[in-house]
């Protein structure tokens, strides 16, 4: 198997400093050419990953009468199970297994793997039988393809992420796997385009018979596409790295990398958190707090999020310039500044106008870590654990604090004590701020991999 191996480069380049680059070959044309192929390879695979696992959120309104019928309440209960195992446990384990497997078979077998399974499971959820046609096995069934993608995605993070951190060009590194968010981002885009696609073209009627199938087999034919893309990767782990016995292990992460490991975990969970409060949640909180329209919330947060999908190679850029250190401590101090007025203030406008300006400037806070969230990761970890560390280290992290984002603001909103949500954000947002002042200046990881 071919392997792209980067030429070996000073930490200085991970900082901004760009002045040790004029002692280290330069690629040539075609070197170029491959990396940026192969970026737009890997993060293709991530969209359709994203779109796949979004559709599902987008479309439920339609199909969920079909599979979870109010009369029976098993199914009403496997509904609740679903929604909870899919979000919450299958995420670790994927981010564990799928990492376990970059590291001792290689990034590009893993990325395959993730990108079949989360096309299985679209193709299986297109075609499924309804409630009436099997009863409760339908939800069953049903609960079965959410797990299997749920672990699908719970490993693409890692492993994409580990990739790109890998292949992307010398000094521009955190311009490119910026676009890790970018295709984060642009699959849930995608998936409310599709959605309001169908809904223009069909009746509700029609969504609800049989309409809803179709973004599933969108799903299904562009994880085929991505799969030939990303079998035409390179490797980038070494012989030597999946030669070691402790690559990909849980013994040999904590054993030589635990402050690594709980220093991602520190700024994985105020980031998740964050991101969450203002993509996921923000489009309930425009409604049930702020007293927009539904219709008028759904313009302002599409737009929000294309700018925000739009931020990111700038803001990764910017990394390249400043240093990735300098970025998370921006991020983690300008959220915990920020997030108790930009919510506050929302509460307070009337206009659709205003609130998407604070929206944008939440985003732009979020966009410091966003757009390096990969590979402020993978530097932190050798080729041996590297996919584990940061797969392991983000899928537990997301779990925990940005899965829950959701709950935890609905439920201090219930009992009369939403301002408490604010400054639990800002409290994460000072761990992320301390935590990153533990990140190296110069990358421990790598710039000496080869």
């Amino acid at each position: 198997m071919s392997t792209i191996t980067p030429p070996a480069e000073s930490q200085s380049s991970s900082t901004g400093a760009t002045g040790a680059d004029s002692a280290i070959r330069p690629y040539t044309a075609q070197e170029k050419r491959h990396r940026v192929f192969a970026i737009m390879a890997a993060s293709s695979g991530n969209l359709v990953e994203w779109f796949d696992f979004y559709v599902y959120a987008f479309s439920a309104l339609y199909f969920a009468p079909s599979f979870f019928p109010k009369s029976d309440p098993t199914a009403q209960l496997l509904n609740t199970a679903g929604v909870f195992a899919a979000g919450f446990l299958m995420r670790p384990i994927g981010g564990w297994l799928f990492g376990r497997v970059a590291d001792r078979y290689g990034r590009k077998t893993s990325m395959l793997i993730s990108v079949t399974m989360m096309c299985a499971g679209s193709l299986a959820i297109a075609c499924l039988p309804t409630y009436a046609a099997i009863g409760a096995w339908a939800p069953f069934l049903l609960l079965v393809c959410r797990l299997f993608q749920g672990l699908s995605v719970g490993g693409e993070y890692g492993t994409t992420a580990t990739y790109m951190s890998e292949v992307a060009l010398r000094g521009q590194r955190g311009f490119f796997s910026s676009f890790q968010y970018v295709t984060l981002i642009g699959g849930q885009l995608l998936a409310v385009l599709v959605i309001v696609i169908l809904e223009q073209l069909l009746s509700e009627a029609e969504l609800r018979a049989w309409g809803w199938r179709v973004p599933f087999v969108i799903g299904a034919i562009a994880a085929v596409v991505a799969l030939f893309l990303r079998r035409t990767l390179h490797e980038t782990q070494t012989d030597a790295s999946k030669a070691n016995k402790e690559a990909g292990t849980i013994s040999g992460l904590f054993r030589h990398h635990k402050a690594a490991f709980f220093t991602v975990l520190g700024y994985t969970a105020g980031g998740s958190l964050i991101f969450y409060t203002f993509t996921t949640y923000m489009q309930k909180y425009l409604v049930n707090t702020v007293g927009l329209p539904i219709k008028t919330t759904s313009y302002v947060m599409t737009v929000a999020l294309f700018l925000y999908m739009c931020m990111q190679p700038i803001f990764g850029a910017l990394s390249d310039r400043i240093g990735r250190r300098t970025n998370m401590l921006l991020f983690g101090g300008l959220g915990a500044l920020a997030t108790v007025p930009i919510l506050t203030g929302l509460q307070a406008v009337t206009s659709p106008y205003a609130a998407f300006a604070l929206i944008v400037l939440a985003l732009a806070i979020v966009s410091f870590y966003t757009s390096i969230s990969g590979i402020v990761k993978a530097e932190m970890f050798p080729p041996e654990v590297r996919a584990l560390g940061v797969g392991l280290a983000y899928a537990v992290a997301n779990a925990i604090f940005g899965g829950s984002a959701e709950y935890v603001a609905l439920g201090l909103k219930s009992l009369g004590h939403e301002s408490a949500f604010y400054w639990y954000v800002t409290a994460m947002m000072v761990v992320a701020f301390l935590v990153s002042l533990r990140l190296p200046r110069q990358a421990s990881y790598l710039h000496h991999d080869h």
